[in-house]
């Protein structure tokens, strides 16, 4: 098959997609043409008339970590004012577009696949943002890191929106980030009585019964902890291990395909093992993190091993790490403590990440997470057709 064609390869091929002027680029390193130049630079080099860069979670070069920007006001390659809206909500982020002449907002960064990634969450804000301020709105199109026919995971309930959670979508939620701007505009934006001027770039060559290796395109982690393909499909269902006492593997050179914790045994790895699920197996390991939960502390586990991308059930397998950590270490297994940021609002994070409190009492209550399981549908069977850009 031929190698997919971003909706910011198509653009640079074909600046007169982009005729509009003052355009804030909302993008990263991550937003990157086939050659690995950046876009900005490479729309630039064409044509497109870019003023401003707009950067998110992780900043514009993807050198800090999760919860965190770069501070820098000012792009050396492109010569651009960058404009950080991380957790930049309502009037705040209002005040930062109006104050730099721009009408028209430009998306192209990589999503991940998973509702709970932040970046998109910033362009679910942005395109609030452009409603109000009447601006245009473009996403240049990228694929979905997992393919794009299969959902997994719960829907999000209306009392759990968060940073990580802005759309009622599911954990894995099987649309590009063009559908997902189509959902946000047609039904959420809508609701709210808002309306923005929305055109999406779309894809050339995109199978979405494929994975990212059938793209041609080379991986470019869409953070700095999804260093691998593997790792992103993982993320998908071990991120709910941020809300446990857990390490999900940050700090190691696996993150979110190691899980482990001081009071784990070889017991979790034989456990799992003997589920025989599918598309995936599981090594006792051990490591010890640099950063985040245990830091310098030596950690026991089991690292995810994925052997079938195709058939991996990333909720599924998380779901029966939850149950397992629960039956064999029931003094020690616990969720994390409600947060009381303003994102969070006293809410417990796995209740957060899962879109709703019943994981979290389903495992409390002795019923198990498996009983919580979704069966994976397909994509064309949860959206409207109007959303979807490429056929199912």
């Amino acid at each position: 098959m031929a190698m997919t064609w971003t909706g910011a390869d198509c653009v640079a091929a074909e600046p007169g997609l982009l005729r509009h002027s003052r355009i804030g680029l909302l993008t990263n390193y991550t937003g990157t043409m086939a050659d690995l130049t950046r876009t900005s630079k490479a729309l630039i080099d064409a044509g497109v008339p870019i003023t401003a860069l707009l950067s998110p979670e992780h900043g514009l070069n993807g050198s800090v970590q999760a919860g965190e920007t770069e501070d820098s006001d000012f792009d050396p390659v492109t010569r651009l004012p960058v404009l950080n809206t991380y957790l930049k909500t309502g009037e705040a982020l209002d005040q930062l577009i109006a104050g730099h002449d721009i009408d028209t907002i430009v998306f192209d960064m990589q999503d991940v696949g998973a509702r709970t990634f932040t970046y998109v969450s910033s362009m679910y804000d942005a395109l609030q943002c452009a409603s109000r301020l009447g601006l245009k709105f473009v996403v240049l199109d990228r694929p979905n890191p997992l393919g794009g026919r299969v959902t997994e995971g719960p829907n999000l309930d209306e009392d759990f929106h968060s940073f990580v959670g802005r759309t009622d979508i599911r954990l894995r939620h099987g649309l590009t980030v063009g559908e997902l701007a189509r959902l946000i505009v047609s039904r959420d934006l809508a609701a709210q009585g808002l309306h923005v001027d929305l055109d999406v770039v779309a894809m050339k060559n995109w199978d979405p019964a494929g994975d990212w290796d059938a793209t041609g395109l080379p991986w470019v982690p869409p953070s700095p902890n999804v260093p691998t393909v593997d790792a992103g499909y993982a993320f998908c269902g071990t991120v709910l291990f941020e809300g446990t006492n857990v390490s999900e593997g940050r700090g190691t050179t696996h993150p979110f395909e190691e899980l482990g914790a001081p009071w784990i045994d070889g017991r979790l790895a034989e456990y799992m093992r003997g589920l025989r699920l599918p598309g995936v197996m599981f090594r006792d390991t051990w490591f010890v993190p640099t950063f985040h939960k245990y830091a310098g502390i030596g950690l026991r586990g089991v690292q995810v091993h994925i052997t079938d991308r195709m058939s991996f059930k990333p909720v599924t397998t998380a779901l029966s790490m939850i149950d397992a950590l629960a039956e064999l270490y029931p003094r020690d297994f616990v969720f994390l403590a409600p947060r009381d940021d303003s994102d969070f609002r006293g809410k417990y994070t796995i209740d957060v990440l899962w879109g709703s409190d019943s994981l979290r009492k389903a495992v409390q209550s002795g019923t198990g997470a498996l009983t919580l399981e979704y069966d994976p549908g397909f994509t064309s069977n949860q959206y409207d057709s109007t959303v979807l850009l490429y056929a199912r």
